[in-house]
Protein backbone atom coordinates (compact mmCIF):
# COMPACT_ATOMS: atom_id res chain seq x y z
CA UNK A 1 0.00 0.00 0.00
CA UNK A 2 1.22 3.60 -0.81
CA UNK A 3 1.73 6.05 1.83
CA UNK A 4 1.76 9.62 2.13
CA UNK A 5 4.93 11.13 1.47
CA UNK A 6 5.87 8.12 -0.35
CA UNK A 7 8.28 7.78 -3.00
CA UNK A 8 8.20 4.44 -4.08
CA UNK A 9 10.97 3.96 -6.70
CA UNK A 10 10.62 1.80 -10.11
CA UNK A 11 13.76 0.41 -11.76
CA UNK A 12 13.77 2.93 -14.82
CA UNK A 13 16.69 3.52 -16.75
CA UNK A 14 19.39 6.22 -16.40
CA UNK A 15 19.30 7.00 -19.74
CA UNK A 16 15.34 6.84 -20.55
CA UNK A 17 13.56 10.01 -20.75
CA UNK A 18 11.28 10.74 -17.66
CA UNK A 19 7.41 10.87 -18.64
CA UNK A 20 5.88 11.61 -15.91
CA UNK A 21 1.95 11.45 -15.53
CA UNK A 22 -0.09 13.47 -12.49
CA UNK A 23 -3.41 12.39 -11.51
CA UNK A 24 -6.41 15.04 -11.06
CA UNK A 25 -8.79 14.20 -8.56
CA UNK A 26 -10.34 16.91 -5.80
CA UNK A 27 -6.60 18.65 -5.65
CA UNK A 28 -8.28 20.58 -9.05
CA UNK A 29 -5.37 23.70 -8.91
CA UNK A 30 -2.13 24.56 -9.99
CA UNK A 31 -1.05 26.13 -6.28
CA UNK A 32 -0.14 24.07 -3.23
CA UNK A 33 0.18 20.68 -5.41
CA UNK A 34 2.80 19.53 -3.86
CA UNK A 35 2.60 15.94 -5.36
CA UNK A 36 3.01 18.11 -8.87
CA UNK A 37 5.80 19.99 -7.95
CA UNK A 38 7.76 17.61 -7.06
CA UNK A 39 6.82 15.10 -10.15
CA UNK A 40 8.35 17.59 -12.37
CA UNK A 41 11.42 17.56 -10.94
CA UNK A 42 13.95 16.28 -13.07
CA UNK A 43 10.91 15.65 -15.83
CA UNK A 44 10.95 15.75 -19.54
CA UNK A 45 7.63 15.54 -20.43
CA UNK A 46 4.54 15.41 -18.14
CA UNK A 47 0.81 15.12 -18.39
CA UNK A 48 -2.12 15.82 -16.16
CA UNK A 49 -4.86 13.36 -16.39
CA UNK A 50 -8.35 13.50 -14.77
CA UNK A 51 -10.42 10.20 -15.18
CA UNK A 52 -13.69 10.33 -15.70
CA UNK A 53 -15.53 6.90 -14.33
CA UNK A 54 -18.57 6.35 -16.54
CA UNK A 55 -19.98 4.66 -13.92
CA UNK A 56 -19.45 7.30 -11.68
CA UNK A 57 -21.15 9.86 -13.94
CA UNK A 58 -24.46 7.41 -14.39
CA UNK A 59 -24.74 7.66 -10.92
CA UNK A 60 -28.13 9.45 -9.66
CA UNK A 61 -26.51 9.86 -6.24
CA UNK A 62 -24.60 12.94 -8.14
CA UNK A 63 -26.75 15.82 -9.20
CA UNK A 64 -26.16 18.46 -12.30
CA UNK A 65 -25.47 21.32 -9.96
CA UNK A 66 -22.32 19.22 -8.78
CA UNK A 67 -21.90 17.83 -12.22
CA UNK A 68 -21.33 21.70 -13.67
CA UNK A 69 -19.18 22.70 -10.75
CA UNK A 70 -17.17 19.66 -11.44
CA UNK A 71 -16.74 20.87 -15.04
CA UNK A 72 -16.34 24.12 -14.84
CA UNK A 73 -13.66 23.25 -12.55
CA UNK A 74 -11.78 21.38 -14.90
CA UNK A 75 -12.32 23.78 -17.89
CA UNK A 76 -10.37 26.38 -15.45
CA UNK A 77 -7.99 23.85 -14.85
CA UNK A 78 -7.29 23.14 -18.69
CA UNK A 79 -7.48 26.61 -18.81
CA UNK A 80 -4.53 27.56 -16.61
CA UNK A 81 -2.67 25.09 -18.02
CA UNK A 82 -2.88 26.01 -21.56
CA UNK A 83 -0.82 29.11 -20.47
CA UNK A 84 1.55 26.93 -19.67
CA UNK A 85 1.83 25.05 -23.12
CA UNK A 86 0.16 22.33 -21.36
CA UNK A 87 -3.80 20.53 -21.71
CA UNK A 88 -5.68 18.18 -19.25
CA UNK A 89 -6.34 15.07 -20.55
CA UNK A 90 -10.13 14.02 -19.69
CA UNK A 91 -10.18 10.34 -19.75
CA UNK A 92 -12.79 7.59 -19.36
CA UNK A 93 -12.77 4.16 -17.48
CA UNK A 94 -11.84 2.97 -13.87
CA UNK A 95 -8.18 4.19 -12.72
CA UNK A 96 -7.00 0.47 -12.40
CA UNK A 97 -7.95 -0.18 -15.50
CA UNK A 98 -6.92 2.93 -17.10
CA UNK A 99 -3.15 3.03 -15.53
CA UNK A 100 -1.65 -0.15 -17.23
CA UNK A 101 -2.72 1.08 -20.66
CA UNK A 102 -1.37 4.77 -20.02
CA UNK A 103 1.85 3.54 -18.50
CA UNK A 104 2.67 1.58 -22.17
CA UNK A 105 0.99 4.13 -24.30
CA UNK A 106 3.18 6.56 -23.32
CA UNK A 107 6.39 4.98 -21.93
CA UNK A 108 5.40 6.90 -18.23
CA UNK A 109 8.29 6.72 -15.60
CA UNK A 110 6.55 8.40 -12.80
CA UNK A 111 2.85 8.83 -11.76
CA UNK A 112 1.98 11.19 -8.93
CA UNK A 113 -1.23 12.09 -6.81
CA UNK A 114 -2.73 13.99 -4.03
CA UNK A 115 -3.38 11.55 -0.60
CA UNK A 116 -7.20 10.81 -0.51
CA UNK A 117 -8.07 10.97 3.32
CA UNK A 118 -11.19 8.78 2.88
CA UNK A 119 -11.50 4.60 3.07
CA UNK A 120 -12.86 4.48 -0.60
CA UNK A 121 -10.04 6.50 -1.83
CA UNK A 122 -7.60 4.89 0.27
CA UNK A 123 -8.52 1.37 -0.90
CA UNK A 124 -8.52 2.93 -4.71
CA UNK A 125 -5.00 4.20 -4.73
CA UNK A 126 -3.65 1.43 -2.62
CA UNK A 127 -5.04 -0.55 -6.06
CA UNK A 128 -3.46 1.99 -8.68
CA UNK A 129 -0.24 1.68 -6.12
CA UNK A 130 -0.07 -1.49 -6.83
CA UNK A 131 -0.54 -1.76 -10.60
CA UNK A 132 2.35 1.07 -10.77
CA UNK A 133 4.46 -0.83 -8.78
CA UNK A 134 4.19 -4.02 -10.51
CA UNK A 135 5.15 -1.63 -14.13
CA UNK A 136 8.22 -0.43 -12.33
CA UNK A 137 6.49 2.63 -12.07
CA UNK A 138 8.09 5.64 -9.58
CA UNK A 139 4.65 6.62 -7.39
CA UNK A 140 4.54 10.21 -5.67
CA UNK A 141 1.69 11.00 -3.07
CA UNK A 142 1.18 13.87 -0.80
CA UNK A 143 -0.83 15.58 1.38
CA UNK A 144 -2.99 18.83 0.86
CA UNK A 145 -6.41 17.85 0.85
CA UNK A 146 -6.05 18.13 4.52
CA UNK A 147 -4.32 20.43 6.87
CA UNK A 148 -2.39 17.61 8.88
CA UNK A 149 -1.57 13.94 8.50
CA UNK A 150 -4.48 12.35 9.34
CA UNK A 151 -2.10 9.36 10.85
CA UNK A 152 -0.57 11.91 12.89
CA UNK A 153 -3.45 13.58 14.70
CA UNK A 154 -4.63 9.57 15.14
CA UNK A 155 -0.73 8.53 17.00
CA UNK A 156 -1.41 11.37 18.88
CA UNK A 157 -4.75 9.73 20.31
CA UNK A 158 -3.48 6.12 21.10
CA UNK A 159 -4.90 5.43 17.21
CA UNK A 160 -8.53 6.00 17.46
CA UNK A 161 -10.68 9.44 16.57
CA UNK A 162 -11.41 11.44 18.80
CA UNK A 163 -14.90 11.96 19.70
CA UNK A 164 -15.09 14.99 20.86
CA UNK A 165 -14.52 18.97 19.11
CA UNK A 166 -12.48 20.13 22.79
CA UNK A 167 -10.33 16.77 22.36
CA UNK A 168 -9.84 17.34 18.87
CA UNK A 169 -8.45 20.49 19.35
CA UNK A 170 -6.21 19.60 22.28
CA UNK A 171 -4.63 17.19 20.04
CA UNK A 172 -3.74 20.00 17.96
CA UNK A 173 -2.65 22.26 20.41
CA UNK A 174 0.24 19.94 21.13
CA UNK A 175 1.09 19.14 17.14
CA UNK A 176 3.11 21.66 15.19
CA UNK A 177 0.81 23.90 12.55
CA UNK A 178 0.17 22.58 9.20
CA UNK A 179 2.88 23.15 6.44
CA UNK A 180 2.81 26.11 4.51
CA UNK A 181 1.39 25.55 0.95
CA UNK A 182 4.19 25.29 -1.59
CA UNK A 183 4.34 27.49 -4.76
CA UNK A 184 2.24 27.40 -7.57
CA UNK A 185 3.06 25.91 -10.75
CA UNK A 186 4.18 28.45 -13.43
CA UNK A 187 6.28 28.32 -16.25
CA UNK A 188 9.76 28.27 -14.34
CA UNK A 189 8.50 25.60 -12.59
CA UNK A 190 7.82 23.95 -15.60
CA UNK A 191 11.14 25.02 -17.24
CA UNK A 192 12.21 23.07 -19.68
CA UNK A 193 9.13 20.39 -19.65
CA UNK A 194 7.17 19.90 -22.19
CA UNK A 195 3.73 18.50 -22.44
CA UNK A 196 3.10 16.44 -25.99
CA UNK A 197 -0.08 17.53 -27.50
CA UNK A 198 -1.99 16.13 -30.51
CA UNK A 199 -3.87 17.99 -33.13
CA UNK A 200 -7.27 16.17 -32.18
CA UNK A 201 -6.55 16.53 -28.12
CA UNK A 202 -10.18 18.01 -28.01
CA UNK A 203 -11.71 15.19 -29.76
CA UNK A 204 -9.66 12.49 -27.88
CA UNK A 205 -9.48 14.36 -24.00
CA UNK A 206 -11.30 17.15 -24.47
CA UNK A 207 -13.26 18.27 -20.87
CA UNK A 208 -17.18 17.10 -21.45
CA UNK A 209 -20.23 18.58 -21.88
CA UNK A 210 -23.28 17.94 -19.09
CA UNK A 211 -25.03 17.03 -22.58
CA UNK A 212 -22.25 14.31 -23.15
CA UNK A 213 -23.01 13.32 -19.87
CA UNK A 214 -26.81 12.67 -20.65
CA UNK A 215 -28.58 15.85 -18.70
CA UNK A 216 -31.00 17.71 -20.12
CA UNK A 217 -30.06 21.58 -19.83
CA UNK A 218 -33.35 22.71 -21.80
CA UNK A 219 -34.53 24.60 -18.19
CA UNK A 220 -31.44 24.98 -16.08
CA UNK A 221 -30.81 28.07 -14.47
CA UNK A 222 -27.46 30.22 -14.63
CA UNK A 223 -24.94 28.79 -11.95
CA UNK A 224 -24.96 30.84 -8.34
CA UNK A 225 -21.98 29.21 -8.27
CA UNK A 226 -18.99 29.49 -10.88
CA UNK A 227 -16.43 26.22 -10.45
CA UNK A 228 -12.60 26.49 -11.16
CA UNK A 229 -9.19 27.60 -9.24
CA UNK A 230 -9.65 30.89 -10.98
CA UNK A 231 -12.76 31.94 -9.18
CA UNK A 232 -11.55 30.19 -5.89
CA UNK A 233 -8.73 32.98 -5.39
CA UNK A 234 -10.54 35.83 -6.27
CA UNK A 235 -13.14 34.59 -3.54
CA UNK A 236 -10.42 33.85 -1.09
CA UNK A 237 -8.88 37.86 -1.92
CA UNK A 238 -12.52 39.51 -1.78
CA UNK A 239 -12.89 37.34 1.67
CA UNK A 240 -9.85 38.31 3.65
CA UNK A 241 -10.15 42.04 2.38
CA UNK A 242 -12.95 42.14 5.97
CA UNK A 243 -10.08 43.19 7.78
CA UNK A 244 -12.52 44.45 10.37
CA UNK A 245 -13.63 40.65 10.76
CA UNK A 246 -9.87 39.18 11.61
CA UNK A 247 -9.30 42.21 13.87
CA UNK A 248 -12.03 42.31 16.20
CA UNK A 249 -12.64 37.74 15.48
CA UNK A 250 -16.50 38.17 15.52
CA UNK A 251 -18.35 35.26 14.18
CA UNK A 252 -20.64 37.00 11.34
CA UNK A 253 -24.05 37.60 12.91
CA UNK A 254 -26.94 35.86 11.35
CA UNK A 255 -28.48 38.02 8.86
CA UNK A 256 -31.49 37.26 6.76
CA UNK A 257 -29.13 38.01 3.69
CA UNK A 258 -27.01 35.64 5.56
CA UNK A 259 -29.38 32.47 4.19
CA UNK A 260 -28.21 33.89 -0.03
CA UNK A 261 -25.10 32.34 -1.53
CA UNK A 262 -22.44 34.62 -0.56
CA UNK A 263 -19.75 35.84 -3.04
CA UNK A 264 -17.02 35.31 -0.62
CA UNK A 265 -18.43 31.95 0.15
CA UNK A 266 -15.65 28.78 -0.13
CA UNK A 267 -16.89 26.08 0.87
CA UNK A 268 -17.45 23.89 -2.61
CA UNK A 269 -14.24 25.12 -4.34
CA UNK A 270 -12.87 23.77 -0.66
CA UNK A 271 -14.67 20.36 -1.09
CA UNK A 272 -13.11 19.96 -4.73
CA UNK A 273 -10.02 20.73 -3.85
CA UNK A 274 -10.14 24.55 -6.00
CA UNK A 275 -8.29 26.41 -3.46
CA UNK A 276 -5.89 24.45 -0.74
CA UNK A 277 -7.40 24.31 2.77
CA UNK A 278 -3.52 25.26 3.97
CA UNK A 279 -3.31 28.07 1.80
CA UNK A 280 -6.44 29.54 2.97
CA UNK A 281 -5.49 28.55 6.44
CA UNK A 282 -2.04 30.31 6.13
CA UNK A 283 -3.36 33.69 4.92
CA UNK A 284 -5.65 33.67 7.41
CA UNK A 285 -3.49 33.34 9.78
CA UNK A 286 -0.78 35.89 8.08
CA UNK A 287 -3.85 38.17 8.38
CA UNK A 288 -4.84 38.04 11.84
CA UNK A 289 -1.12 38.49 12.79
CA UNK A 290 -0.47 41.58 11.01
CA UNK A 291 -3.73 43.30 11.96
CA UNK A 292 -3.88 42.15 15.83
CA UNK A 293 0.39 42.85 15.92
CA UNK A 294 0.47 39.68 17.29
CA UNK A 295 2.41 36.18 16.71
CA UNK A 296 -0.23 33.50 18.95
CA UNK A 297 -3.90 33.76 17.66
CA UNK A 298 -6.84 31.39 18.79
CA UNK A 299 -7.64 27.90 17.63
CA UNK A 300 -11.09 28.89 16.76
CA UNK A 301 -10.33 31.55 14.20
CA UNK A 302 -9.88 28.52 11.81
CA UNK A 303 -13.19 26.86 13.02
CA UNK A 304 -14.41 26.36 9.73
CA UNK A 305 -11.38 24.19 8.41
CA UNK A 306 -10.94 22.84 11.72
CA UNK A 307 -14.29 21.70 12.04
CA UNK A 308 -13.57 19.91 8.47
CA UNK A 309 -10.15 18.41 9.81
CA UNK A 310 -12.00 16.75 12.46
CA UNK A 311 -15.00 15.11 10.43
CA UNK A 312 -12.09 13.96 7.90
CA UNK A 313 -10.40 12.34 10.88
CA UNK A 314 -13.49 11.13 12.67
CA UNK A 315 -13.55 9.10 8.98
CA UNK A 316 -10.44 8.37 7.71
CA UNK A 317 -9.78 4.97 9.22
CA UNK A 318 -13.76 4.04 9.43
CA UNK A 319 -15.49 3.04 6.35
CA UNK A 320 -19.06 2.38 7.28
CA UNK A 321 -18.79 6.09 8.66
CA UNK A 322 -21.53 6.87 7.01
CA UNK A 323 -23.84 4.30 7.78
CA UNK A 324 -25.53 3.59 11.12
CA UNK A 325 -25.27 -0.20 11.26
CA UNK A 326 -21.76 -1.48 12.02
CA UNK A 327 -20.53 1.88 12.48
CA UNK A 328 -19.04 1.97 16.05
CA UNK A 329 -19.04 6.06 17.04
CA UNK A 330 -22.71 5.69 15.46
CA UNK A 331 -26.27 5.16 18.17
CA UNK A 332 -28.45 2.86 16.89
CA UNK A 333 -31.89 4.15 16.36
CA UNK A 334 -34.85 2.04 15.45
CA UNK A 335 -35.96 5.12 12.89
CA UNK A 336 -38.73 4.86 11.00
CA UNK A 337 -39.41 3.85 7.18
CA UNK A 338 -41.84 6.42 5.73
CA UNK A 339 -40.88 6.56 1.98
CA UNK A 340 -43.52 9.06 1.79
CA UNK A 341 -42.53 11.76 3.95
CA UNK A 342 -39.63 11.24 3.03
CA UNK A 343 -39.82 12.22 -0.29
CA UNK A 344 -42.13 15.11 0.33
CA UNK A 345 -38.99 16.54 2.55
CA UNK A 346 -36.74 15.71 -0.51
CA UNK A 347 -39.74 17.41 -2.67
CA UNK A 348 -40.14 20.66 -0.97
CA UNK A 349 -43.16 20.02 0.06
CA UNK A 350 -43.88 19.02 3.97
CA UNK A 351 -46.21 22.15 4.26
CA UNK A 352 -43.96 24.20 6.31
CA UNK A 353 -42.73 26.94 4.06
CA UNK A 354 -39.30 27.10 6.16
CA UNK A 355 -38.23 23.56 5.00
CA UNK A 356 -39.58 23.73 1.78
CA UNK A 357 -37.78 26.85 1.13
CA UNK A 358 -34.42 25.71 1.91
CA UNK A 359 -34.83 22.49 0.11
CA UNK A 360 -35.59 24.50 -2.92
CA UNK A 361 -32.87 26.19 -2.64
CA UNK A 362 -30.71 23.36 -2.32
CA UNK A 363 -32.31 22.07 -5.44
CA UNK A 364 -31.99 25.14 -7.44
CA UNK A 365 -28.19 26.42 -6.25
CA UNK A 366 -26.89 23.56 -4.44
CA UNK A 367 -26.05 25.21 -1.49
CA UNK A 368 -27.89 26.64 1.47
CA UNK A 369 -26.27 27.68 4.84
CA UNK A 370 -25.37 26.20 7.68
CA UNK A 371 -28.26 27.10 10.50
CA UNK A 372 -30.78 26.00 7.55
CA UNK A 373 -28.88 23.03 7.10
CA UNK A 374 -29.94 22.08 10.96
CA UNK A 375 -33.22 23.09 10.76
CA UNK A 376 -33.92 20.59 7.67
CA UNK A 377 -31.73 17.85 9.02
CA UNK A 378 -33.32 18.22 12.40
CA UNK A 379 -36.62 18.20 11.50
CA UNK A 380 -36.44 14.84 8.95
CA UNK A 381 -34.37 13.00 11.62
CA UNK A 382 -35.34 13.56 15.74
CA UNK A 383 -37.40 16.39 15.48
CA UNK A 384 -39.77 15.77 13.57
CA UNK A 385 -39.74 13.20 10.62
CA UNK A 386 -38.03 10.19 12.76
CA UNK A 387 -36.30 9.31 9.57
CA UNK A 388 -33.10 7.81 9.43
CA UNK A 389 -30.05 10.74 8.91
CA UNK A 390 -28.68 8.41 5.99
CA UNK A 391 -31.92 9.27 3.64
CA UNK A 392 -30.77 12.90 4.64
CA UNK A 393 -27.25 12.43 3.81
CA UNK A 394 -28.05 11.01 0.48
CA UNK A 395 -30.14 13.96 -0.67
CA UNK A 396 -27.04 16.11 0.39
CA UNK A 397 -24.80 13.80 -1.65
CA UNK A 398 -26.56 14.44 -4.91
CA UNK A 399 -27.79 18.53 -4.18
CA UNK A 400 -25.20 19.74 -2.15
CA UNK A 401 -22.00 21.51 -3.66
CA UNK A 402 -19.78 21.41 -0.32
CA UNK A 403 -21.32 17.86 0.34
CA UNK A 404 -17.70 15.24 0.69
CA UNK A 405 -18.16 12.00 1.60
CA UNK A 406 -16.42 12.52 5.07
CA UNK A 407 -18.00 16.17 6.36
CA UNK A 408 -21.83 15.23 4.69
CA UNK A 409 -21.46 11.78 7.15
CA UNK A 410 -20.58 13.96 9.69
CA UNK A 411 -23.08 16.31 9.87
CA UNK A 412 -25.85 14.22 9.70
CA UNK A 413 -24.21 11.91 12.43
CA UNK A 414 -24.12 15.00 14.53
CA UNK A 415 -27.22 16.75 13.93
CA UNK A 416 -29.51 13.57 14.35
CA UNK A 417 -27.60 13.19 17.77
CA UNK A 418 -26.32 9.67 16.40
CA UNK A 419 -22.61 10.38 17.03
CA UNK A 420 -20.43 13.65 18.60
CA UNK A 421 -23.35 15.41 19.67
CA UNK A 422 -26.24 14.50 22.58
CA UNK A 423 -28.33 17.48 23.34
CA UNK A 424 -30.95 15.90 22.15
CA UNK A 425 -33.40 18.27 23.67
CA UNK A 426 -32.29 21.19 21.43
CA UNK A 427 -34.51 21.20 18.25
CA UNK A 428 -35.67 23.70 15.88
CA UNK A 429 -38.58 24.80 15.32
CA UNK A 430 -39.83 24.98 11.37
CA UNK A 431 -41.81 27.52 11.84
CA UNK A 432 -40.63 29.97 14.74
CA UNK A 433 -36.79 29.76 14.32
CA UNK A 434 -37.32 30.38 10.10
CA UNK A 435 -39.18 33.80 11.88
CA UNK A 436 -36.21 34.91 13.99
CA UNK A 437 -33.71 34.16 10.79
CA UNK A 438 -35.77 36.24 8.24
CA UNK A 439 -38.77 38.09 10.04
CA UNK A 440 -39.81 39.68 7.03
CA UNK A 441 -40.39 36.42 5.25
CA UNK A 442 -38.58 37.62 1.97
CA UNK A 443 -36.95 34.25 1.79
CA UNK A 444 -39.95 32.34 1.48
CA UNK A 445 -41.22 34.52 -1.05
CA UNK A 446 -38.14 34.17 -3.07
CA UNK A 447 -38.21 30.24 -2.99
CA UNK A 448 -41.64 29.99 -2.90
CA UNK A 449 -43.62 32.24 -5.36
CA UNK A 450 -46.75 30.44 -4.31
CA UNK A 451 -46.54 32.09 -1.09
CA UNK A 452 -45.52 35.22 -1.75
CA UNK A 453 -48.91 37.23 -1.30
CA UNK A 454 -49.38 36.20 1.97
CA UNK A 455 -48.53 38.65 4.53
CA UNK A 456 -45.30 38.14 6.79
CA UNK A 457 -47.79 37.29 9.84
CA UNK A 458 -48.55 34.78 8.43
CA UNK A 459 -46.17 33.35 5.85
CA UNK A 460 -44.53 30.75 8.29
CA UNK A 461 -47.79 29.26 9.19
CA UNK A 462 -49.55 29.55 6.25
CA UNK A 463 -52.24 27.20 7.63
CA UNK A 464 -53.28 29.77 10.59
CA UNK A 465 -54.46 32.20 8.01
CA UNK A 466 -57.92 32.70 7.75
CA UNK A 467 -59.49 30.92 4.96
CA UNK A 468 -60.53 34.27 3.59
CA UNK A 469 -57.35 35.53 3.67
CA UNK A 470 -55.81 32.01 1.45
CA UNK A 471 -58.80 32.99 -0.66
CA UNK A 472 -57.52 36.38 -1.24
CA UNK A 473 -53.59 35.53 -2.02
CA UNK A 474 -54.90 32.65 -4.18
CA UNK A 475 -53.14 29.84 -2.05
CA UNK A 476 -55.34 27.60 -0.04
CA UNK A 477 -53.35 25.57 2.03
CA UNK A 478 -54.34 22.01 1.77
CA UNK A 479 -54.97 22.68 -2.37
CA UNK A 480 -52.22 25.13 -3.56
CA UNK A 481 -49.91 24.66 -0.81
CA UNK A 482 -49.71 21.27 1.02
CA UNK A 483 -50.57 21.09 4.79
CA UNK A 484 -48.20 20.49 7.57
CA UNK A 485 -46.99 16.85 7.73
CA UNK A 486 -47.02 16.54 11.11
CA UNK A 487 -48.08 18.41 14.05
CA UNK A 488 -44.42 20.15 15.03
CA UNK A 489 -45.39 20.57 18.72
CA UNK A 490 -46.92 17.31 19.52
CA UNK A 491 -44.37 14.99 17.74
CA UNK A 492 -40.95 16.62 18.19
CA UNK A 493 -41.98 16.14 22.15
CA UNK A 494 -42.51 12.68 21.59
CA UNK A 495 -39.48 12.50 19.63
CA UNK A 496 -37.46 14.10 22.17
CA UNK A 497 -38.98 11.07 24.80
CA UNK A 498 -37.73 8.56 22.51
CA UNK A 499 -34.44 9.90 21.75
CA UNK A 500 -33.94 9.65 25.94
CA UNK A 501 -35.08 6.67 26.41
CA UNK A 502 -32.21 5.17 23.78
CA UNK A 503 -29.53 7.23 25.38
CA UNK A 504 -30.66 5.78 28.77
CA UNK A 505 -30.08 2.11 26.94
CA UNK A 506 -26.86 2.72 25.79
CA UNK A 507 -25.61 4.02 29.53
CA UNK A 508 -26.47 0.57 30.41
CA UNK A 509 -24.31 -1.32 28.02
CA UNK A 510 -20.43 -1.26 28.07
CA UNK A 511 -17.65 0.34 25.41
CA UNK A 512 -16.35 3.35 24.83
CA UNK A 513 -19.84 4.96 23.17
CA UNK A 514 -21.79 3.98 26.34
CA UNK A 515 -18.93 5.35 28.43
CA UNK A 516 -19.22 8.74 27.04
CA UNK A 517 -22.52 8.78 27.24
CA UNK A 518 -22.74 7.95 31.20
CA UNK A 519 -20.18 10.98 31.48
CA UNK A 520 -23.09 13.32 30.22
CA UNK A 521 -26.19 11.33 31.53
CA UNK A 522 -26.57 13.21 34.57
CA UNK A 523 -25.77 16.54 32.91
CA UNK A 524 -28.46 16.26 30.33
CA UNK A 525 -31.63 14.52 32.57
CA UNK A 526 -30.93 17.56 34.01
CA UNK A 527 -31.54 19.86 31.59
CA UNK A 528 -34.04 17.95 30.46
CA UNK A 529 -35.78 18.32 33.06
CA UNK A 530 -39.64 19.97 32.74
CA UNK A 531 -38.90 20.15 28.95
CA UNK A 532 -40.59 16.63 27.85
CA UNK A 533 -44.48 16.58 28.95
CA UNK A 534 -43.85 12.52 27.49
CA UNK A 535 -40.91 11.72 29.86
CA UNK A 536 -42.97 8.67 31.34
CA UNK A 537 -45.41 8.31 29.17
CA UNK A 538 -44.42 5.18 27.65
CA UNK A 539 -42.55 3.29 30.94
CA UNK A 540 -39.02 2.29 30.92
CA UNK A 541 -37.48 -0.65 28.40
CA UNK A 542 -36.29 -0.68 24.74
CA UNK A 543 -37.52 2.39 22.72
CA UNK A 544 -38.46 0.15 19.83
CA UNK A 545 -41.61 -0.74 22.39
CA UNK A 546 -42.64 3.43 21.80
CA UNK A 547 -46.16 2.78 19.33
CA UNK A 548 -46.09 3.44 16.20
CA UNK A 549 -46.43 7.06 15.54
CA UNK A 550 -48.27 7.43 11.98
CA UNK A 551 -51.43 8.47 13.54
CA UNK A 552 -49.61 11.47 14.44
CA UNK A 553 -48.91 12.58 10.40
CA UNK A 554 -50.52 15.38 9.02
CA UNK A 555 -51.47 13.78 5.79
CA UNK A 556 -54.53 11.86 6.27
CA UNK A 557 -56.65 14.42 8.21
CA UNK A 558 -58.92 17.12 7.32
CA UNK A 559 -58.13 20.27 6.07
CA UNK A 560 -60.41 21.85 8.93
CA UNK A 561 -59.81 19.51 11.81
CA UNK A 562 -56.19 19.33 11.39
CA UNK A 563 -55.79 23.36 10.99
CA UNK A 564 -57.73 23.60 14.46
CA UNK A 565 -55.37 20.94 15.82
CA UNK A 566 -52.01 23.34 14.83
CA UNK A 567 -53.49 26.39 15.93
CA UNK A 568 -54.35 25.29 19.38
CA UNK A 569 -50.83 23.45 19.52
CA UNK A 570 -49.62 26.80 18.75
CA UNK A 571 -50.84 28.44 21.49
CA UNK A 572 -50.03 25.74 23.97
CA UNK A 573 -46.61 25.55 23.16
CA UNK A 574 -45.51 28.32 21.55
CA UNK A 575 -43.76 29.62 24.77
CA UNK A 576 -41.51 26.58 25.04
CA UNK A 577 -40.34 26.25 21.96
CA UNK A 578 -39.29 29.62 21.92
CA UNK A 579 -36.98 28.67 24.77
CA UNK A 580 -36.02 25.55 23.38
CA UNK A 581 -34.63 27.67 20.03
CA UNK A 582 -32.80 30.00 22.15
CA UNK A 583 -30.83 27.27 23.63
CA UNK A 584 -30.09 25.86 19.83
CA UNK A 585 -28.66 29.29 19.07
CA UNK A 586 -26.33 29.17 22.15
CA UNK A 587 -25.89 25.21 21.66
CA UNK A 588 -24.96 23.06 18.44
CA UNK A 589 -24.89 25.65 15.98
CA UNK A 590 -22.47 28.17 17.20
CA UNK A 591 -20.04 24.53 17.00
CA UNK A 592 -20.91 24.24 13.35
CA UNK A 593 -19.88 27.01 10.99
CA UNK A 594 -18.19 25.34 8.50
CA UNK A 595 -20.41 26.20 5.79
CA UNK A 596 -21.17 29.61 6.61
CA UNK A 597 -17.96 31.26 4.87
Amino acid sequence: MCEENAQIPGEPSKKKKKNVLYWFRRCLRLHDNAALVEVLKEADTFRCIFILDPWFAGASQVGINKWRFLLQSLEDLDSRLRKLNSRLFVIRGQPTDIFPKLFQKWDISALAFEEDPEPFGKERDSAVCTKSQDAGIEVIIKTSHTLFNLQKILDKNSGVPPLTYKRFQRILARMDPPPRPVEAVTSVTIGSVVTPINSDHDDQYGVPTLEDLGFDTDNLEAAVWKGGETEALSRLDRHLERKAWVASFEKPKMTPQSLMASPTGLSPYLRFGCLSTRLFYWRLTDLYRKVKKRTDMPLSIHGQLLWREFFYTAATNNPKFDRMVGNPICVQVPWDKNPEALAKWAECKTGFPWIDAIMTQLRQEGWIHHLARHSVACFLTRGDLWISWEEGMKVFEEQLLDADWSINAGMWLWLSCSSFFQQFFHTYCPASFGRKADPTGDYIRKYLPVLKAFPTKYIYEPWTAPMEIQVAVRCVIGVDYPLPIVNHAEISQINMERMKQIYHQISLKSGPLSKYVRRRQRHMMEMTEGVSRHVFMYGPGNPQNIPNLSSARGIPLQAAKWQMSLQQSKRNHSSSESDQDRKVVRGDSRHMMMHNQ
